[in-house]
């Protein structure tokens, strides 16, 4: 009876932890979501349906990794490579990943929108960290084409010799 009680157990933890979302991969088409900015309006993926999408998903601790990053894709933008009509890039701040109080982490995302003219939308408990498999105290950088199929994903700092390439990859991406 205890061999058929704990084969049951083991079936049942196989089963729940099978259950839960694998980690995002590039091909992989990404799980909606639903956050809000720090004036409370909530998105979701949907707003920016039929667009290029960039998400800077990030640890405030860490709000500056991948600014090098991030700055090509605004050159781009500003340089009329990446057009707002089919390209839009946003920030997500994971929230429960810092010791930083609400306020403050609301006040770092509003610099971050105003120097990047984007959104920035808050996590308050790791739903996406945790359904896309991100990495926790880091920086993440998630390219998705207009179906929201992952065509890239960094977990951590993109590395200078990616940054030119992904970017080439968005402008290839919204003209398809």
């Amino acid at each position: 009876m205890k061999k058929v009680l704990f084969v049951v157990l083991l079936v049942l933890l196989w089963t729940v932890s099978g259950a839960t979302a694998g980690d995002l991969k590039v091909g992989d088409k990404a799980s909606d979501w639903s956050f809000t900015d720090g004036d409370g309006k909530a998105f979701t993926m949907q707003n920016w349906a039929g667009k290029v999408l960039l998400i800077n998903y990030v640890d405030p601790d860490e709000k500056d990794m991948n600014e090098h990053f991030t700055d090509a894709m605004k050159k781009a933008k500003d340089d009329g490579l990446l057009r707002e009509a089919d390209y839009a890039g946003m920030g997500i701040v994971d929230c429960k990943a810092t010791w930083k109080p609400d306020f403050l982490i609301k006040s770092l995302g509003a610099a971050k929108a105003k120097k990047y003219n984007a959104i920035v939308l808050f996590d308050y408990d790791a739903s996406l960290r945790n359904a896309w498999g991100l990495k926790t105290d880091s920086a993440n950088a998630i390219l998705l084409d207009k179906n929201g199929i992952c065509q890239a994903i960094v977990r951590g700092r993109v590395p200078d010799d990616k940054v030119s390439v992904i970017v080439q990859m968005a402008i290839d991406l919204q003209n398809k």
